[in-house]
């Protein structure tokens, strides 16, 4: 379905690349290193079983939660373009 100037494949272009683009992101974004002990936060100790289930913790669950609340949400583009999706 190729309309005007662009070719057939470039929506699924895009949207592929906004894919790579939020998985690059979001691996950028995880722990590297060996993991700490105790909470650079709040100075809880991190139990062994998350310092094993993510290498390169640096903060408890609870200090966890909160980091991640106050992350920015990156919805990007309204892929869908149904007036239904623009909507919300």
């Amino acid at each position: 379905m190729a309309g005007g100037w662009i070719s057939d494949g470039a929506v699924q272009e895009q949207i592929d690349s906004s894919i790579e683009d939020a998985i690059a992101r979001a691996r950028s974004q995880l722990p590297r290193g060996e993991s700490l002990l105790h909470c650079e936060a709040c100075a809880a100790p991190i139990p062994e079983a998350r310092r094993q289930a993510v290498p390169g913790v640096r903060l408890c669950v609870a200090c966890q939660g909160v980091h991640d609340k106050e992350q920015p949400v990156n919805s990007g583009y309204n892929r869908r373009a149904s007036k239904d999706s623009q909507l919300r």
